[in-house]
């Protein structure tokens, strides 16, 4: 570095031009291009650093020359500026100045080149060029702000590291607010929301690299993007199986950890956020200099076109930088102090999420990150709702999840943010962290009780049903306080974490050896039977067995009460080849295989689940705004919801305690206690749902007037192909075959 001024010591560059500086303004934060009172068009920064003693913006030309302009306008604790003639595309980064003193939580390094958090696009990725003479390169030594490799590890994190980190980090870029962004306001401005009610929906989670890479249909350049994703025959899956929802794994620009570098691996599922404005350019197959803003927006709108909502499932509660070994890529270098959790020895984190660091929500600026980060995402981006990943520990005060906490008051008020959808992750790592059933009203939740009791009842390991009937109308026991609804309540059976469908009948122990940890990382806890045989089968008996457990699973999920959530794939019998945690298998091992729909073997499997979706959306019965009351809602009337054993008679306490029970559900379209939108009643038909998990078949009495007068067989999990037309008369006993869900339309004459 040139001689200049010092600060703590160290020299400042010189490499810098403030006559060409304007104070500019600390609203918005992030780069903004605007033209100026005086009809001068530039770029305006502002970045919150609040314990910093200056910053500097650096601008990067397509040679990688690095310009450096002091911003030395500070107001509440933000430092701007206005560079003249700074035009859309641009990039840059930050050099931020102060103190270093790892003891004490400080941990500025100017040396480090730093991520803009407001960034809107970035350019690049984390670079391993320096070291690439290794078979699989580490991330570069310098991207951290400490000596990574200083010879006495304990005390490595507190000696700084002075080389320059600018080759081997990905720019922010400035992006427009116009048609700069490849996305005109007219033609942003036609699109339409679907505005699906939380009781219509049926959530899909899809990877947008996974779900395209290896699809047929889908032009080559554009797989594995959010053109892809756009793309006719990518949308024609989705609309043939009629969901309502994309749940999309994490978009936001993130970085791959040192240790899958050294490995060979990358991380593919994208829970190691650095940037929260900016949609992960390597999904884009337009460019990366701003275009992947506008690629994103047109992926959005050709999803609402078809009627489908999009909802992002959003990393906040940790970033990319790891604890206080990892690297120094943003946050850490910005304010260490302001932005993270910290223990009481202040060159520690809090860890909260299993990743190394925890954000500190209830600071006002790192609230304010992520609120503006969220209504970007609505407001600019379009987006339909949220998945918060482990949002426990987004809802922590001080130390304990706390259901008052700043986060969860804000969105509560927020005037855009409480009109979206809003999903809970109920639980952190930390102590007191599982929280499932307790986030307020507005939210819904990943239900884990439906999973594993849903599981287990398959499988043949649950003693009882009674949770079972709690899971299969609604989990009133968890979310029937404060106004909460049944849809509070996202039932799901697999998720992007754990086994496929396909996997948990066929394997019971996971094999994650590929993932190069020993086979030690993901859950051991798999609720998993595999049939008979582990792993693959060439036993017709053995296969046809695991389809029809298949056809159970998806069945229950979709006549349940509340929200399904399907993982893609599941419909057409994904394999991860017994992988629980492929979170670093970026290759076919995670992408989906769309040959399987050609396949005899698991096309009917994607057959029955469009037409359970369809059947879910033509009957308001099977997708409840309310409770059932388990009264009548009518003089003269049956109850809403009924429950029967084998014997045709309604359950009654001993029943449910019976060990290996048969459970019939019976719900009533006659006696709906909500009310359509002009007040009159809502009546559908009335279905019974006979479940029966053990191996032998049972014989069970259909259930006589006045419940019906006759039956019609409309779903018979025991069959590959759907059953032909099949009437019984109340009343008459019918042999269930073992492993099944019958579901009859009930007559009632």
């Amino acid at each position: 570095m040139r001689s200049g001024p010092e600060l703590n010591g160290r020299p400042v560059p010189s490499r810098a031009a403030p006559a060409t500086v304007r104070p500019g303004s600390p609203t918005p934060l992030g780069a903004r291009y605007r033209t100026g009172p005086d009809g001068v068009a530039g770029t305006n920064f502002a970045l919150w650093a609040g314990g910093a003693e200056a910053v500097e913006i650096c601008l990067f030309d397509d040679e990688e020359h690095e310009t450096r302009h002091p911003l030395t306008e500070l107001t509440h604790e933000i430092w701007h500026g206005f560079l003249p003639g700074v035009r859309p595309g641009q990039r840059y980064g930050y050099r931020v100045y102060g103190r270093w003193d790892p003891w004490a939580g400080a941990r500025w390094n100017p040396a480090k080149l730093l991520l803009d958090p407001y960034a809107r696009a970035v350019d690049g990725d984390f670079d391993g060029g320096a070291e690439a003479t290794a078979p699989h390169p580490a991330l570069p030594a310098e991207l951290y702000g400490h000596v990574r490799d200083w010879p006495q590890q304990q005390v490595a994190d507190t000696v700084r590291d002075d080389r320059d980190s600018a080759p081997y980090v990905p720019k922010g870029v400035v992006v427009g607010d116009d048609a700069a962004d490849g996305l005109g306001d007219d033609e942003w401005r036609d699109d339409r929301r679907p505005k699906t009610p939380w009781p219509d929906s049926v959530l899909y989670e899809l990877h947008v690299r996974g779900f395209t890479m290896r699809h047929p249909g889908i032009p080559e350049r554009l797989r594995g993007t959010y053109a892809g994703l756009a793309h006719p025959a990518a949308l024609e899956h989705l609309t043939r199986l009629g969901v309502t929802a994309v749940e999309l794994l994490p978009v936001h620009q993130f970085a791959h950890e040192d240790h899958l570098v050294r490995r060979g691996l990358r991380n593919y599922w994208g829970y190691n956020s650095i940037g929260y404005f900016a949609p992960h350019a390597a999904y884009a197959a337009t460019g990366t200099r701003g275009q992947q803003v506008g690629e994103f927006k047109r992926m959005v709108r050709a999803l609402h076109d078809a009627g489908i909502e999009v909802i992002l499932d959003v990393v906040y509660n940790h970033t990319a930088e790891a604890g206080e070994l990892g690297p120094t890529l943003s946050l850490r270098g910005i304010d260490n102090r302001g932005y993270y959790r910290l223990q009481g020895d202040a060159r520690r984190y809090a860890d909260y999420t299993g990743c190394g660091n925890t954000l500190h929500v209830v600071q006002p600026h790192v609230l304010r990150l992520i609120t503006d980060s969220l209504r970007y995402w609505v407001t600019e981006m379009g987006v339909d709702g949220f998945r918060f990943d482990l949002a426990a520990a987004l809802a922590r005060s001080m130390h304990d999840v706390d259901m008052l906490s700043p986060f969860l008051a804000v969105i509560a008020q927020d005037p855009v943010l409480r009109r979206v959808k809003l999903i809970a992750e109920p639980w952190d790592v930390g102590s007191g962290g599982y929280q499932v059933g307790a986030f307020p009203p507005l939210w819904t939740e990943w239900n884990d009780r439906y999973r594993d009791t849903v599981r287990d009842f398959w499988r043949g390991a649950q003693p009882d049903v009674r949770d079972l009937g709690y899971r299969l109308s609604g989990s009133s026991d968890l979310y029937a306080w404060g106004g909460r609804r049944p849809y509070a309540s996202v039932n799901f059976i697999t998720a992007h974490d754990g086994f496929t469908l396909r996997d948990l009948v066929t394997y019971e122990h996971k094999r994650n050896g590929d993932n190069g940890e020993g086979n030690r990382d993901g859950t051991h806890d798999n609720r998993a039977w595999n049939c008979g045989a582990e792993g693959e089968s060439d036993d017709p008996a053995v296969n046809a067995l695991r389809r029809r457990q298949l056809r159970n699973l998806l069945t229950t999920l979709l006549l349940s009460t509340g929200v399904p959530m399907l993982v893609a794939g599941d419909e057409m019998g994904r394999t991860q080849h017994g992988n629980n945690n492929a979170y670093c298998q970026d290759n076919p091992t995670s992408w989906l295989d769309w040959s399987l729909l050609g396949d005899p073997q698991w096309r009917p499997l994607a057959d029955l689940t469009a037409r359970l979706i369809a059947l879910r959306r033509t009957h308001p019965v099977l997708r409840r705004r309310a409770f059932f009351s388990g009264r009548p809602q009518q003089l003269g009337g049956l109850r809403d919801l009924a429950w029967f054993n084998a014997e045709g008679t309604e359950m009654t306490e001993r029943d449910w305690y019976a060990p290996g029970a048969t459970l019939s559900m019976y719900l009533s379209g006659n006696d709906i206690s909500q009310r359509d939108a002009q007040g009159g009643r809502i009546v559908d038909d009335s279905f019974l749902a006979v479940l029966h998990a053990a191996a032998c078949p049972r014989p069970v009495t259909l259930p006589g007037p006045p419940w019906a007068q006759t039956y019609e067989l409309l779903v018979d999990t025991a069959e590959e192909q759907p059953t032909a037309d099949t009437r019984y008369k109340a009343g008459i006993t019918i042999t269930v075959p073992g492993r099944s869900v019958l579901l009859f339309r009930a007559d009632p004459g």
